[in-house]
């Protein structure tokens, strides 16, 4: 995904969650609802998340310089790691701790029609938000279903995306539970179901905030390119002129379109030094052409001598 079309998914995340949390701890206070006052909390974390990933994408364009040779590409997965560090604090843990609160000191919601309110507008933003991730999300996961956004999420190196649309996904999901918990605790005058709802909406995030700190966690420390990737990479040496055998290429995304590629290649026995070397070159055409996200070439090239020329793109 290019980076213009992550922004625009974040900028439209933020928009709507920077409103919506406004609304929502205005309805918490008019209410009293602890639900609506988790939900407000889940808001402020989305709205911080968001800030956080704007930051992580500027920061991740710096270019290389002496002390980070190979740039700064994974400023943009530390950024997104602390953003499911924020989602846990921020949102699973206020509104499991204000919920249990609630069940343990019981008060009745004072308004209904406000939060309501509130909830209705707050779905027609998460709406559109989510639309947004939802469209780019398709071009990646190749299909509608819930599993080929599961599959875009553990195979995507563009963690705004993956992030965003789960945000999104544990939002609508949290505005349904707070919405039906709300009501059942204010028409059968049972504040503890306030509480309860409150906790749910906490546990709802609790999983999102493992689940993206999981993924997040694997391409901070160096995941390596997709195995089509690394397949039309190895496709792309062994059908180089002078190529006798090429070993599994060694990928690792530095960022989002950036990747590192090191290989072992074996030429055919008789080529001179000048003759390796122009294969070489047509090697790092090849990849780069068939996997334009490929930034940086190492190649271990072995001639029929046995020596070694190690050479780097």
């Amino acid at each position: 995904m290019s980076g213009h079309s992550s922004k625009k998914v974040v900028i439209a995340a933020l928009a709507g969650n920077g409103a919506i949390a406004v609304m929502k701890f205005v309805a918490a206070f008019v209410s009293g609802s602890a639900a609506m006052l988790a939900e407000a909390f889940h808001s402020t974390a989305d709205s911080m998340n968001q800030v956080m990933l704007l930051v992580g994408m500027k920061r991740s364009k710096r270019p290389p310089d002496e002390d980070h040779p190979f740039g700064y590409g994974k400023e943009l997965y530390f950024w997104a790691f602390v953003v499911a560090v924020s989602i846990f604090v921020v949102g699973a843990a206020l509104s499991i701790y204000g919920g249990v609160d609630k069940m343990l000191h019981p008060h009745p919601i004072e308004s209904i029609w406000l939060p309501l309110a509130v909830l209705g507008a707050s779905i027609a933003f998460e709406t559109y938000s989510f639309s947004v991730a939802f469209s780019e999300a398709k071009k990646l996961g190749g299909g509608t279903r819930p599993t080929d956004f599961i599959r875009m999420a553990v195979t995507t190196k563009d963690p705004t995306i993956m992030i965003v649309l789960f945000e999104d996904t544990a939002a609508m999901a949290g505005l349904i539970v707070a919405a039906v918990g709300i009501s059942a605790s204010y028409w059968l005058d049972m504040p503890f179901i306030d509480g309860l709802t409150s906790v749910l909406i906490g546990l709802i995030l609790l999983y999102v905030a493992f689940f993206l700190a999981r993924e997040t966690k694997k391409l901070l420390i160096g995941e390596s390119a997709t195995k089509e990737d690394r397949e039309a990479i190895r496709r792309a040496v062994v059908n180089v002129d002078g190529v006798e055998r090429c070993g599994q290429p060694m990928t690792m995304h530095l960022g989002p379109e950036d990747i590192l590629v090191n290989l072992e290649v074996e030429f055919r026995d008789g080529l001179s030094t000048d003759e390796v070397e122009a294969a070489i070159d047509r090697i790092e055409s090849r990849i780069k052409s068939a996997v334009p996200a490929v930034k940086k070439i190492f190649i271990e090239a072995e001639s029929i001598s046995k020596r070694t020329v190690g050479r780097g793109s």
